[in-house]
């Protein structure tokens, strides 16, 4: 991405959001960037991802006296160019895997200020982030231990250790990550183990930071709240222990879900740091350092896909709009269609909004399985060859990180802008569309013929009693 400016625009929206994207689509069209030879693009509003990134650090910002590091969730928009900019914009770095922590340096966040949370993170993991000063929060009592073994008194890592509040579950489960049972963190009302965790802080000086995630997508504020303000009392817990201010940082991951009915912002960051005031006063009290691990919230809204309609068709009285767009970018919303609902707009060949009387019709996807559908019995104007279509709220997770079923390529991912007067799109390239090359590389080419060879009494060229090609 071509924009490198760290300035956080605070102006009026000259047009509103769907105005704004109607209009990247049509140029987006009129450019070449969707068509028939790029049928499927992302596209991603670079002001309004600063924007966004202004409301959260003032929602903060409002309560004097608090340091906060805002971090971005990388799993969220795994693109470099879309890190980059947030980095431009203030942002710190949350990853969860070595690649992430790959693209989170290769995007320019400093060390301090990027996050590594993971259930299992290798020794060599722990090793790189400590030795490149990035924090980390441990996920286990046994993820401690080999913190201790592998630790160097010089590093400059933060290191903390994740704690599940056990709060209970939203309104979807995979998302809510403070269950009984759940996979991550310490489970904090399991008999005998807060006192451990107690115990745990007393007896390891380097352990500074407690960290807590509830969960995002369908989580209520008070209930991602309830999580933070058990933290907060372990904290102070801890401290009072040990006799020491012990712990001098409470993670508080991310968590705000994200409105899919329309173009609202809600709920806004500053409703989230009302929520958590009341809740845990003591946590703006500025004895702590705080993090947050935001990602769908900051860019969700302020993305879009476009996709050409290929072909229509009649079956059972319903109209199907057969389209580009499907489960290889809107996986979750193709398998939890109610939990992942997407606003649909609807354009013509030229990519200007189509008119006439609306007509119930499913929008479909290229996947070859029956349930690849992104939208089903949407009212809008009938659709013809040709046309397109525009998948809303899809500017996390959805065309960054795609699913590679039935070999369908990547496709490109654009930034862009809209002038002040809401015309004037200027587009920088993001990522670019991937090749059927890099389809045929990826699948294994370069080792095409490694298994024709065993057991047919060739004996494929080894080292040390290994095939070279394993």
């Amino acid at each position: 991405m071509t924009e490198t400016t760290s300035a956080l625009s605070t102006d009026p929206l000259p047009a509103p959001r769907s105005a704004r994207f109607a209009e990247a689509l049509r140029q987006a069209v009129a450019d070449g960037l969707l068509g028939e030879d790029q049928p499927v693009a992302g596209f991603l509003d670079a002001e309004g991802v600063r924007r966004s990134v202004a409301a959260l650090r003032d929602a903060f910002d409002a309560v004097p006296g608090v340091s906060v590091l805002h971090t971005f969730a990388a799993k969220a928009a795994s693109l470099v160019p879309v890190l980059r900019l947030l980095a431009a914009c203030g942002m710190g770095c949350e990853v969860a895997s070595p690649g992430e922590l790959r693209l989170a340096v290769e995007a320019g966040f400093a060390p301090e200020t990027i996050v590594l949370d993971s259930p299992a993170k290798t020794r060599e993991e722990l090793r790189l982030a400590m030795a490149l000063g990035v924090a980390v929060n441990a996920d286990s009592f046994d993820e401690l231990r080999r913190i201790g073994e592998l630790r160097s008194p010089e590093s400059a890592s933060v290191l903390g250790l994740r704690v599940n509040p056990q709060v209970g579950s939203g309104s979807i489960g995979a998302m809510s990550t403070a269950t009984a049972t759940s996979k991550f963190g310490v489970p904090l009302r399991d008999p005998g183990v807060r006192e451990q965790v107690v115990r745990a802080f007393a007896e390891r000086p380097w352990l500074t930071r407690l960290h807590a995630h509830v969960g995002s997508q369908g989580c209520p504020l008070e209930l991602i709240a309830e999580g933070v303000a058990e933290t907060y009392r372990l904290a102070e817990e801890i401290n009072e222990a040990v006799g020491a201010r012990r712990i001098t940082g409470i993670d508080i991951g991310g968590g705000l879900p994200v409105n899919f009915a329309d173009e609202e912002d809600r709920p806004a960051f500053s409703d989230y740091v009302s929520v958590l005031r009341a809740a845990a006063p003591g946590l703006f009290d500025g004895r702590y350092g705080l993090v947050t691990e935001f990602g769908r919230s900051l860019l969700a809204k302020n993305g879009f896909i476009g996709a050409r309609v290929e072909y229509t068709k009649d079956a059972g009285g319903r109209r199907i709009a057969l389209t580009h767009a499907g489960a290889q970018v809107a996986t979750r919303t193709v398998f939890m269609p109610d939990a992942w609902p997407l606003r649909i707009g609807a354009f013509d060949g030229q990519g200007r909004p189509r008119g006439g009387p609306p007509m119930v019709q499913d929008i479909a996807g290229p996947c070859c399985f029956a349930g690849d559908v992104v939208a089903h019995a949407r009212e809008l104007p009938e659709l013809r060859e040709g046309d397109f279509v525009a998948l809303y709220d899809t500017g996390a997770y959805y065309f960054s990180t795609p699913w590679a079923y039935n070999s369908l390529p990547r496709p490109a991912v654009y930034g862009f802008t809209v002038g002040p007067d809401g015309s004037g799109v200027r587009f920088a390239r993001v990522r670019d569309a991937q090749s059927l090359d890099s389809v045929a590389a990826e699948s294994g080419l370069a080792h095409a013929d490694a298994l024709t060879g065993l057991g047919t009494g060739r004996r494929p060229a080894t080292r040390r009693g290994r095939s070279q090609d394993l």
